[in-house]
């Protein structure tokens, strides 16, 4: 097992890396919620879903401004409020979180989010965090 793997099974409590089901997700919730610090700023390891068309086709720009006010940006940065509990989506925990140039709320898939900083220690939580979701699934 090399050391991602470890952090990761340490993080559930377990011997070997399990696979991604609701259990685990939220053993994991808890640990996210005891280890990271609430002050971080986050923002998108990618960009999201809906995004794509306009950062890799030729969507149009201003329309892409437009609804960048309206939705969620991997390009801003946020303010975690949460970890819901009640709601899981595609084997993955939802982020509450407000944006913070004008302080609307938002739900993320957790693996989608990074530190803004990535030399902090919640930068490792959030990427192992999104690598056992990715590849444990």
């Amino acid at each position: 097992m090399d050391k991602e793997e470890k952090r990761i099974a340490k993080a559930l409590g377990a011997k070997e890396v399990p696979e991604v089901d609701e259990i685990n997700l939220l053993k994991y919730r808890k640990y996210l919620l005891e280890q990271m610090n609430k002050g971080t700023v986050l923002t998108g390891r990618e960009d999201f879903p809906w995004e794509e068309e306009y950062v890799f086709a030729s969507g149009n720009s201003a329309e892409y401004e437009r609804f960048k006010k309206e939705n969620p940006s991997y390009k801003d940065e946020y303010k975690l409020i949460d970890i819901s509990e009640e709601e899981i989506e595609e084997n993955d925990l939802v982020a509450q979180v407000e944006r913070l140039s004008d302080k609307k709320y938002f739900k993320i898939g957790l693996s989608w989010l990074t530190t803004k900083n990535q030399k902090s220690a919640d930068f490792q939580i959030l990427d192992d965090f999104a690598t056992w979701v990715v590849n444990w699934c």
